[in-house]
């Protein structure tokens, strides 16, 4: 069973709608248990870096998030589900992230429209599983107002004001701004290259 987290944000159906369209049997899951027992996890975000991290507390779910990391698990932040694994984010000064990742998640300046919404282009930095069989260059659909400081973890990344971090790769553990449930045939192949690590 792929698990998709349930924090109480945003976006939940769609990438459930997109699993199943691919042929993969997925649950909403917000219980530690559940999440033990999947196979593979998928953390979608949309909303409050605050909230977000609120919602796991309340659920009792970041222990088990840290257990997922360690254990080798597939694991697929989306969005803010990707800001979720740095250590930091000024959309909540104070508010601890999931620490995978070094460096805090900053709020785009100096562009002419905040949040970043639409189409943009993907650069490819490095081979990794999750792009693979995806051209450089392609498009995918973006919308968020914050961002991810670019890591030797990231894989992918994209321009926007500034470069920006729009996927990673750290042992079992993937994530990407863009949302793949939103970006046609590119952002298929990025969920099921995820669905079969």
């Amino acid at each position: 069973m792929i698990a998709v987290l349930d924090y109480g944000g945003g976006n939940v159906g769609s990438v459930l709608k997109a699993v199943e369209y691919l042929g993969k049997a997925a649950q909403k899951v917000d219980h530690p248990a559940l999440l033990a027992e999947a196979e593979k996890i998928i953390f979608p975000g949309q909303g409050h870096f605050g909230a977000m991290m609120k919602g796991l507390e309340d659920r009792d779910l970041l222990a088990s998030l840290r257990e997922v990391f360690a254990s080798g698990k597939p694991f697929l932040g989306i969005c803010l589900g990707l800001q979720a694994l740095y250590e930091s984010s000024e959309e909540a000064p104070g508010i601890v992230g999931l620490g995978v990742l070094p460096g805090c998640v900053s709020r785009f300046q100096g562009v002419f429209k905040v949040p970043h919404i639409g189409w943009s282009q993907i650069e490819l930095r490095a081979e990794n599983q999750l792009f693979r069989g995806v051209a450089d260059g392609s498009f995918v659909y973006f919308c968020h107002s914050f961002y991810g400081p670019v890591t030797p973890e990231a894989c992918a990344v994209t321009q926007y004001g500034q470069t920006f971090s729009a996927g990673i790769e750290k042992e079992n553990i993937w994530a990407v701004q863009f949302h793949p449930e939103k970006s046609g045939e590119v952002g298929l192949k990025v969920l099921s290259n995820f669905l079969k690590v």
